[in-house]
């Protein structure tokens, strides 16, 4: 059994604010440490479960946070920036399962650290086949196109919520309860990866017994909707070829399939 770890920042544990997550800032590099050992602890508790193999994507800003050399030896690291696959990268090389540790919750949602889709300064709200989603279920869509479900998601109480409610009875780990976009109750570090590690068994086990049958699979064609905070951002996406201009700040375009739309959907946010 063969599992993919995709990693984000702002839903690591402790996490709180934009700084902590934001190469160049002084707690960046404490924080790029925490990200290593919460995806260590889901290394753990995947392999202790039975899993044969783990690779994990690094997904936040240009894909070299998780440090290497602090990295459970059993795992592989996809990292660096511009992989075909971006967040999830590696899960087009028969995945059986995705677990996503370290995530936030879609632009717009109340009590959610840090919430936002892909580009906090860009995206307002993204549409699948007129489904809102945010990363959770844009990166589960890629997923679910190679038949790899996402099975747990680990993140702030916002996001494991969101989770549930797109991709059903999967396993979760809050490791924080917000209050505010910026402010949390975070459990002990300790205590979070211990949950962490526990929920990523739970995950594998029910992997193995064939209880995850339901993928969040789009249908194809897939048609994408994006609406930027201004409509000079649209202007700029719209240079994009097949798009449609839906109104001042949103667009649209039509793929065959999820990863032409993926590529196409960071393509707009590049251009806007």
């Amino acid at each position: 059994m063969k599992i993919l770890i995709a990693a984000d920042m702002e839903g690591i544990s402790g996490v709180v604010n934009w700084e902590q997550v934001t190469p160049g800032h002084f707690e960046y590099d404490r924080y790029r440490r925490i990200m290593t050992a919460d995806v260590n602890a889901a290394i753990r508790g995947a392999m202790d479960a039975g899993a044969e193999q783990v690779v994990v994507a690094d997904g936040h800003w240009n894909a070299t946070n998780i440090l290497i050399e602090e990295l459970d030896s059993r795992a592989n690291l996809n990292a660096g920036d511009n992989a075909p696959l971006a967040m999830v990268q590696g899960v087009a090389d028969e995945v059986d399962g995705a677990i996503f540790v370290g995530y936030h919750a879609r632009a717009g949602t109340s009590n959610a650290i840090l919430d936002h889709t892909w580009s906090r300064a860009k995206v307002a709200n993204l549409w699948l086949n007129n489904k809102l989603v945010g990363e959770t279920g844009l990166n589960a869509s890629v997923c679910a196109h190679f038949n790899a479900p996402v099975i747990m998601v680990t993140g702030d109480e916002a996001v494991c919520a969101e989770a549930l409610d797109l991709l059903g009875k999967i396993e979760v780990a809050t490791v924080k309860r917000a209050c505010s976009r910026t402010s949390a109750e975070c459990l002990p570090l300790e205590k979070a990866q211990e949950k962490i590690c526990i929920a990523a068994g739970k995950a594998v086990g029910r992997l193995a017994a064939g209880e995850f049958n339901e993928y969040f699979k789009m249908n194809t064609p897939v048609e994408v909707k994006l609406e930027f905070f201004n409509s000079d951002m649209a202007d700029r996406a719209s240079l994009l070829p097949g798009t449609r201009r839906l109104d001042g700040r949103r667009i649209a375009f039509t793929c065959q399939d999820m990863p032409e739309a993926y590529s196409s959907f960071q393509a707009a946010v590049s251009l806007a």
